[in-house]
């Protein structure tokens, strides 16, 4: 081994030459270890946790300090992304997968079932030899030369024999043994930053048999698109990495809902994809460079059927995959999904359609005519670059009251809190503004500035710096506020351009749709609390959960959709935040927690 090259110990998972000098956070993606790393190793997230075992040494421990508590240090957690081994080192992978709530279900509208792929069982008869055999009138009936496959199929086939066609857009594309009409089966999928989640859904009967979900294994490449666009560019074999993470999981989530409803994956016919524009352009393998540079133009639009062997997806060959349209490379196939649900192409009411998440994206229909935009809301409505932040899953703080001097918290599985996940800390921060705890700027209160001695109790002051405390060592930070506070600034924003966009305000829209894995768990008073969203909302909105997933159901069920999809595609505008005079100061504005002279 040569002067500069060490050994890598992980418990449980082997050793490794390293070459030193390198972080170990790259030196375990290198040897195939990934691990939980949402700002993609930037150094700003503080989850890339690991217990150095032997070999630690103390280099750089100021910016550990930042993010692991006195404790964390003395035991030896470091952060991988930070720590550089000088020799042979031994550590141990600390568990930082949280059991998340995935939002699996969704609004569905009223739809027809006539689903692109059908199936007609026939009985093979020779009349006479004067008389066209069935064989020749299929030859004769298709557009299209048939494959030789099918050809040799129809020929192997005897008088009396009973066959299935099975067709996909009126052409044929395989023939089956026997009656096997009761055996039609499709995949409906949602593909978001965080999470995937696939429908098993029979296509005779419109019955979703059931669901399937995972954490989208993309996040050990970071947790926005941005970082995963990056990594894709400037990693050797980047795209590559990315597709397959996502490919893989299809496969595992396909697989697991065939296995546990005996079905065979030679009946999937027709698999229906929704996702964000990065999202289709990883799956596909193609480079998504250009959705991450001026002018943030995808490679793709429009909606595009594939063979599922061109993705490597391990179904059958005969199986197509449809993946639905984008808008630009912002407003993606998971948002038009969202259209054809709500209806906003053909409503005759003022609609307003949110997905809040990372990326906030809405659209805005008055009467059918449509205006969208996307903002930067940030991970922190996720729990991410909180400091007690974690996502939505058992042991999170989702709910929290101030009142009758206490602190009153809901946590996930009624578990011992681990931390505040996203709908927790927008709703601590909503608490916060109503008990007079920050000022309307977000700046959290002097003790001697407050009358309330609990109010004085709970808060925290280091100095210049002040916190607040939740529960226990679960603090929420001045950073932490400034964090929610830049999310709903972007999403206030863009409901404010949105409307004056089409001479419309608060007052005028009649209708506020929430979507989306985080809108899911939000409660309306939190949003109205801290003025993401103005008081004129507060009667107004609905929830409709996982609307991508839902117009992926529908697109799989009613071909007609696949139209009607196109149809937001053409008809929808798309309105550049950044481009908009004067958005910056709107931007500003929206960061302060007193609202109403805006609307």
């Amino acid at each position: 081994m040569g002067d500069n090259m060490s050994i890598l110990s992980v418990r449980g998972r082997g050793s490794f030459d390293f070459e030193v000098g390198k972080n170990l956070l790259s030196i375990l993606k290198k040897n195939g270890i990934m691990i939980e790393n949402p700002c993609a190793g930037k150094g700003y997230c503080g989850k890339c946790k690991v217990q150095i075992l032997e070999g630690l040494n103390d280099d750089n421990l100021q910016e550990h300090r930042k993010f692991l508590s006195e404790e964390e240090i003395k035991k030896g957690i470091r952060l991988s992304c930070l720590y550089v081994p000088k020799n042979d080192i031994s550590i141990e992978l600390i568990d930082n997968e949280e059991k998340v709530k995935i939002l699996d279900k969704g609004y569905l509208p009223d739809f027809k079932i006539d689903p692109l792929v059908k199936k007609e069982c026939k009985k093979l008869s020779y009349d006479s030899l004067a008389t066209s055999s069935d064989i020749e009138a299929i030859l004769k009936s298709e557009k299209r030369a048939l494959p030789i496959d099918i050809i040799r199929k129809l020929s192997d086939l005897e008088e009396g024999d009973i066959y299935t066609l099975v067709k996909y857009d009126k052409e044929i594309i395989c023939i089956e043994d026997g009656d096997t009409t009761g055996s039609l089966y499709g995949f409906a999928v949602d593909i978001g930053t965080t999470t995937i989640v696939a429908s098993l859904i029979d296509l005779n009967t419109g019955v979703e048999l059931d669901n399937a979900s995972s954490i989208n294994p993309q996040k050990n490449y970071g947790l926005d698109v941005l970082s995963r666009i990056n990594y894709a560019c400037k990693e050797e074999n980047g795209t590559y990495e990315l597709s397959k993470s996502v490919i893989d999981c299809l496969n595992g989530l396909f697989e697991e809902l065939c296995i546990n409803n005996n079905i065979s994956t030679e009946n999937i016919y027709d698999i229906t994809i929704a996702a964000n524009t990065t999202m289709l352009h990883l799956l596909l393998g193609v480079n998504p460079k250009s959705l991450g540079v001026n002018p943030y133009r995808p490679i793709f639009k429009e909606g595009r059927t594939y063979l599922s062997e061109d993705l490597d997806l391990k179904i059958s060959n005969k199986t197509r995959v449809y993946c639905l349209p984008s808008v630009s490379a912002f407003i993606g196939a998971d948002i038009t999904a969202g259209a054809i649900v709500s209806k906003l192409n053909t409503t005759k009411e003022r609609v307003l359609f949110i997905d809040i998440g990372t990326n906030g994206e809405m659209i805005l229909s008055d009467n059918g005519k449509m205006i969208a935009c996307s903002c930067a809301a940030g991970p922190a409505l996720e729990g991410m670059n909180i400091t007690c932040g974690v996502r939505a899953g058992v042991g999170a703080i989702e709910g929290i009251t101030i009142e009758n001097d206490s602190v009153s918290i809901e946590v996930i599985g009624d578990k011992y809190p681990n931390g505040i996940c996203g709908s927790g800390i927008l709703e601590a921060i909503s608490e916060l503004n109503r008990r007079n705890l920050v000022n309307k700027s977000g700046r959290i209160k002097k003790k001697e500035d407050l009358e309330d001695d609990f109010l004085k109790s709970i808060i925290i002051e280091d100095g210049k710096k002040r916190s607040v405390v939740l529960v226990d060592d679960i603090i929420i930070t001045q950073n932490d506020i400034r964090q929610v506070q830049l999310a709903k600034g972007a999403i206030l924003s863009g409901i404010i351009s949105l409307s004056n966009h089409l001479n419309l305000t608060a007052k005028d829209i009649d209708k506020v749709i929430i979507a989306g894995q985080f809108g899911a768990h939000l409660k309306v008073e939190s949003l109205v609390g801290i003025g993401m969203l103005p008081k004129e909302f507060e009667d107004k909105v609905n929830y409709i959960g996982n609307s991508s997933k839902s117009g992926a159901v529908l697109c799989l069920l009613d071909k007609s959709k696949r139209e009607e999809v196109k149809d937001v595609l053409d008809n929808c505008g798309y309105l550049e935040l950044s481009l908009l005079d004067n958005y910056e100061g709107l931007f500003a504005k929206c960061l302060s927690f007193d609202i109403n002279k805006l609307l």
